[in-house]
């Protein structure tokens, strides 16, 4: 770890970053957004608690823990991070997502984030640079309305109540107010709890009934820009599995450049397993190339897998069917 350069295994990411097939990419979506789909967020990964670098300063409820986090560009469509970058875990100073965001920013990129990220300066420097953002805004956010635009059937169909060309920031200073047009999306949602606390304890301000987003797409479809942001929760699909199943759950080392180490091996491995199969990695194709690999299982039996029918499709066309039988309109 102390004589070997993280960098040198970027290099590798960067080189198998630009052979990758594109496999998850949602069709509804290639008609309206020009740019790619980016998820952004990061996830903690526990250390123990003799790692000075590494002390989370407290949760809520007063308890400390200890902590690296791993800040993560994801590329839907290709289900692999194309930016990462290891703090440690305050939400503060450098370490804060937003500036760690800001030092990454590119163009022609989509940016789909949570409401950490909703500060209008880092709202106006996605927009400056030529990319869009989709990014969820407190529920009691203030703005003043400029036109409401009519709901769509399908809008409606996607649990849009609100879409709307707002100015918002009024009582923000003057250069940290938006410097772009912006719009409003509201839609409806189940209200809950956050989950995530420790100690049967919430983990933040949960939700109280709907999903409010800004957005500088100004002429794509509401229910488009609904389905974008629903798309965020890919990011958290793939950190259970970067965990999980990649090995990062415990961490090998506890000093900084050996934890990236760590990190760019896994993301190499999610990126082979992409050429070589050419389909999204999923805990039962890396259980099977895993046993290839020991010897257990056979060339035949792992392609015999990878050409496996597709079941959560066929689950899906024989619902489908079945509600057209019983007369119900999907």
């Amino acid at each position: 770890m102390r004589v070997f350069d993280p960098e040198k295994l970027k290099a590798v990411v960067i080189q198998l970053g630009a052979e990758l097939k594109g496999f998850n990419a949602d069709p509804r979506l290639r008609t309206h957004l020009d740019h790619a789909l980016t998820i952004v967020d990061g996830t903690v990964l526990d250390a123990i608690s003799t790692v000075a670098a590494a002390m989370w300063l407290g949760f809520q409820d007063g308890t400390t823990k200890h902590a690296w986090k791993l800040h993560v560009q994801f590329d839907f469509d290709y289900f692999i991070p194309r930016e990462v970058e290891l703090t440690d875990a305050r939400n503060s100073g450098g370490s804060d997502e937003k500036s760690v965001l800001r030092k990454k920013l590119a163009p022609d990129r989509c940016y789909v984030m949570d409401r950490w990220y909703a500060q209008f300066t880092l709202l106006n420097e996605i927009n400056a640079i030529g990319s869009s953002y989709v990014c969820r805004m407190k529920e009691n956010s203030v703005f003043e309305v400029r036109e409401e635009r009519l709901l769509s059937t399908e809008a409606l169909k996607a649990g849009v109540v609100r879409d709307a060309a707002v100015t918002m920031g009024l009582s923000s200073k003057p250069q940290d107010r938006p410097d772009h047009a912006m719009r409003l999306i509201v839609i409806e949602a189940q209200p809950h709890e956050k989950r995530g606390g420790r100690r049967g304890k919430t983990a933040g301000p949960g939700n109280q009934g709907v999903i409010v987003i800004a957005t500088n797409l100004l002429d794509v479809p509401a229910e488009i820009i609904a389905l974008i942001y629903r798309h965020r929760w890919a990011i958290e699909i793939f950190f259970r599995f970067f965990k999980q199943m990649l090995g990062c759950r415990h961490l090998i080392s506890h000093k900084a450049q050996g934890i990236t180490i760590q990190v760019y091996c896994a993301i190499i491995a999610c990126m082979l397993i992409n050429l070589w199969t050419g389909k999204r990695p999923d805990k039962a194709t890396v259980t099977m190339l895993a046993w290839y690999l020991m010897g257990v299982a056979t060339e035949a039996e792992v392609m015999a897998h990878i050409n496996r029918p597709d079941n959560r499709g066929i689950k899906l066309r024989a619902k489908a069917e079945l509600w057209k039988k019983w007369g119900v309109e999907i």
